[in-house]
Formats: C-alpha cells, structure tokens, sequence
C-alpha cells in the first residue's frame, strides 16, 4: 500500500475514494491538474482507467467545463459504468475561473439525471469536487 500524507489525501478521502477501487477519468484535458490525479491514483492504489475501458467501476472522475456540452447527458452516461454502490466526481474550475459551472447548473443537472450531491470538496486552488449519488431506490 502506498502511503499519502494527509495534506494529500484528506481532501480526496472525504469524496469516499479509498484503496483497492477502480476509478473512471472522463472529461482529461490539458488544464486537469496531474498532482491531483496522482493523489487520486495514491489513495487507490491504481492507475486512473480511461473513456477505452469496458469494465464498471466503483468511481468515475469527471472533469467537466462550462462549454463541454450537456452535463446531464454525460451524468447519465457516467451511470451507466457504475457498481451498484459507485459514485461520481464531478470537478469543476472553481467560481471566477475560466469554464466555472454555475452550482445551480450542477444541481439541476444532477436531479435531472437522479444524483444528489453527498459531499463538496475545495480540492487545488483551480478545481472543486463535488460527490454524486443516486439515491438507493433508483439504482440497477
């Protein structure tokens, strides 16, 4: 097991990442920050998987920008590749940053597509985290 320093991992545990989870990167652009994306890599001890895999996952880390089209539609789509007990990460630019998502955005957005926010975390000086659920009733 590979160990983090809590001013690493603190802020990536409290979004229920942990060891041994299969975590799905959508949304990796050239402004994703690396160092968090290591931290992540860290705490679960794995590699992050790509939009390629086939496979379902505990977590899918999705990096979305104001501009990146529909964040229902991909909420949705994330869904699709989730354990029954798996979440979303849902990163956004923070507040006054370019491609910032409005929070009302990302309420509805979640509603529409059955989630509600669990958890949001200040992550970097550049990106927010919010943790997506669906409510036990509405899962497979």
């Amino acid at each position: 097991m590979r160990v983090v320093g809590t001013s690493t991992a603190g802020p990536v545990s409290k979004l229920g990442l942990a060891e041994d989870q299969v975590v799905l990167e959508l949304g990796y652009d050239d402004d994703v920050d690396d160092e968090l994306r290591s931290q992540i890599e860290a705490v679960v001890g794995r590699g992050l998987e790509d939009e390629d895999y086939e496979e379902v996952v505990d977590a899918v880390l999705l990096w979305w920008r104001d501009d990146d089209g529909d964040l229902t539609d991909a909420l949705v789509d994330a869904l699709v590749t989730l354990e029954d007990h798996g979440f979303i990460v849902l990163l956004t630019p923070k507040v006054g940053l370019d491609g910032d998502v409005d929070a009302s955005d990302v309420a509805e957005a979640a509603e529409t597509a059955g989630l509600h926010a669990s958890v949001s975390v200040n992550l970097t000086p550049e990106w927010s985290a919010t943790r997506l659920v669906a409510p036990r009733t509405n899962r497979r």
